[in-house]
């Protein structure tokens, strides 16, 4: 079994090699949300790892926090496809009700 964990390190040679893939379901939520391919990119090369997600049935997954051009906060969750590939589940601008401010999930 090899090695499913993500990291930073990882997220960013994926990005950087141009080696990701988006699911149907984040490429609707970027596009509502007005969010840019390139701007994707980047709060993944600049952001941190909010949650880590490695029971997920669907397969290991973590919250990246990045930020758009204008400064705004941009939570991409991110998964590692059975052939190892980075894949962006969903991406959202987080906001009330579920999120306090961009680092803290309201209870």
């Amino acid at each position: 079994v090899r090695d499913m964990k993500i990291d930073l390190d990882w997220i960013l040679k994926e990005v950087k090699s141009n080696d990701y893939e988006y699911s149907a379901h984040a490429d609707k939520e970027r596009q509502s949300d007005k969010i840019s391919v390139m701007e994707i990119e980047e709060a993944l090369i600049t952001g941190q790892i909010l949650e880590e997600y490695p029971d997920d049935p669907r397969g290991s997954s973590c919250l990246v926090l990045g930020y758009g051009n204008e400064g705004y906060p941009i939570h991409i969750v991110c998964g590692k496809t059975l052939s190892g590939r980075l894949r962006i589940i969903t991406v959202y601008i987080p906001s009330l009700p579920k999120w306090i401010n961009e680092k803290i999930r309201r209870k």
